[in-house]
């Protein structure tokens, strides 16, 4: 009897198994059109109130040719939707510019930094006959964990070493990576943004800006983490912005914001229904 028992356990493991095996199969990868993406993060090329900044003369002819020779390597994605880091609400005073570019485009464009310099030449090689803008204004207190570091009378009762890894080590792990960064100032504009949109670079953008803080707090409080949560917040009312615009599979977008923002829109877009996010990299590689 226990022999008979121990036969039917097995095959109902085994049958279980099977079931699983052909749900998961008949739940795999369905050859549906998506709509492909390039998602294509920057530093600013003018001022900036980020945590961040590069030294960038966005006056000088040998940057203006740098970034003429990426839009090209960009447009070659073939976008018929460029979204930029601008407001909804801009997008008629922003595109009033765009047009003025494209009347005399011998010069780029430096009131806007990156947007308006690499931005608006990619669209123009791109054949586009506008702009989007998909930002959306959210303040919050990325210094949150420095402050409580400088008030005595104040202690992060979370998680301090962790915090302090990821503010004063944050490619502890990654020498190679650090060592890079280090010489950001050194690199040539295509290889800035090229270790700009690096998997790993683009999860200190993450960490940076707003995942050190889940190890911040004072007593029993959650102060860190709902400073991050306003910056995923202001993301995900910008991806959200990014779903307004009419499109369909047979659309390219190309988005360009600053690499905090393409960072989160990454972890949004890489698991969409709707989306396809194409290798950056691929486009960022000289021919």
């Amino acid at each position: 009897m226990k022999t008979i028992l121990f036969l039917l356990a097995l095959c109902l493991v085994a049958c279980s198994s099977t079931t699983d095996s052909v749900l998961l199969a008949e739940a795999g990868p369905v050859n549906v059109e998506k709509i492909k993406v390039l998602n294509i993060g920057s530093f600013h090329f003018g001022a900036t109130s980020d945590a961040n900044s590069v030294d960038f003369d966005e006056h000088s002819q040998a940057n203006q040719q740098a970034v003429k020779d990426i839009a090209k390597l960009l447009a070659q994605f073939k976008p018929t939707i460029v979204c930029l880091e601008f407001l909804p609400e801009d997008m008629a005073r922003i595109n009033q510019a765009y047009q003025a570019f494209l009347a005399n485009p011998v010069r780029l464009d430096t009131r806007y930094g990156e947007l308006s310099m690499l931005g608006f030449d990619i669209a123009r090689l791109s054949g586009v006959d506008k702009v989007y803008g998909i930002d959306h204004h959210l303040g919050y207190n990325y210094s949150l964990g420095d402050f409580i570091e400088n008030s005595p009378e104040l202690e992060n009762s979370v998680d301090r070493q962790t915090y302090l890894q990821l503010t004063h080590q944050p490619f502890l792990h990654y020498p190679k990576l650090a060592e890079r960064n280090q010489r950001f100032d050194q690199l040539s504009l295509l290889e800035q943004l090229q270790l700009t949109n690096h998997p790993l670079m683009l999860d200190y953008m993450l960490n940076t800006n707003a995942d050190k803080l889940f190890y911040v707090g004072i007593d029993d409080g959650f102060e860190g983490a709902e400073q991050a949560a306003q910056f995923y917040l202001r993301n995900m009312k910008i991806y959200t912005n990014l779903n307004r615009i009419p499109m369909n599979k047979n659309d390219r977008v190309l988005i360009l914001m600053g690499s905090a923002h393409t960072a989160m829109l990454r972890e949004f877009i890489r698991r969409s229904p709707k989306f396809d996010m194409v290798n950056t990299l691929d486009y960022l590689t000289a021919k």
